[in-house]
C-alpha cells in the first residue's frame, strides 16, 4: 500500500518493511524527519526495515542527518543509489552517523539491485526476531 506524505511516498512491500521514495529535489529538514516518525508508529508495529529507494536526488539538512534512522523498532536500512552522487551522500551519512552502528547495506539500482535489498531486509528482519526469540 503507497502512502503520500508531503516530500515523497512511503510503500509497505511488507509489513514490517517500508520502501522510501523521496521527491526529486527536497531537502530533507528535522519537521520531515518527525513526519516520518508519526507515519511509522501509525503503520509499523514491532521491528521493521527501511529500503530507501534514491530513483531521485535529493539532500538532508544538518539536523535531519543526525536524527534520521533513529525511530523506535527500526532493526535494518537497504539503501539503492542510481548515481554516484547519490551513493556518495548516502557514504557520508553513514559516516555522520557512525557512532549509531546502524544495520545497513548499500546496492546499486544500475545494477538491478532493488530485490536483492528487499531480500537483505527480509532476512536481517528474520535474524532479528530469532534473536529476539534466543534471549527471552
Amino acid at each position: 500500500m503507497k502512502h503520500r506524505l508531503s516530500f515523497g511516498y512511503f510503500t509497505l512491500l511488507a509489513e514490517n518493511i517500508v520502501e522510501v521514495t523521496i521527491d526529486e529535489g527536497i531537502e530533507l529538514s528535522l519537521e520531515m524527519i518527525e513526519e516520518c516518525d508519526v507515519f511509522f508508529k501509525a503503520h509499523l508495529f514491532g521491528s521493521f526495515g527501511m529500503l530507501i529507494n534514491r530513483v531521485n536526488e535529493y539532500t538532508y539538512s544538518y539536523e535531519a542527518q543526525l536524527s534520521i534512522g533513529s525511530y523506535e523498532g527500526l532493526k535494518a536500512i537497504a539503501f539503492v543509489y542510481y548515481s554516484d552522487k547519490s551513493k556518495a551522500m548516502v557514504e557520508k551519512l553513514n559516516l555522520t552517523r557512525a557512532y549509531d552502528k546502524w544495520n545497513c547495506c548499500i546496492f546499486s539500482g544500475l545494477e538491478l539491485e532493488w530485490q536483492q535489498a528487499l531480500q537483505w531486509l527480509k532476512h536481517e528482519l528474520m535474524s532479528s526476531s530469532e534473536q529476539t526469540v534466543i534471549f527471552k
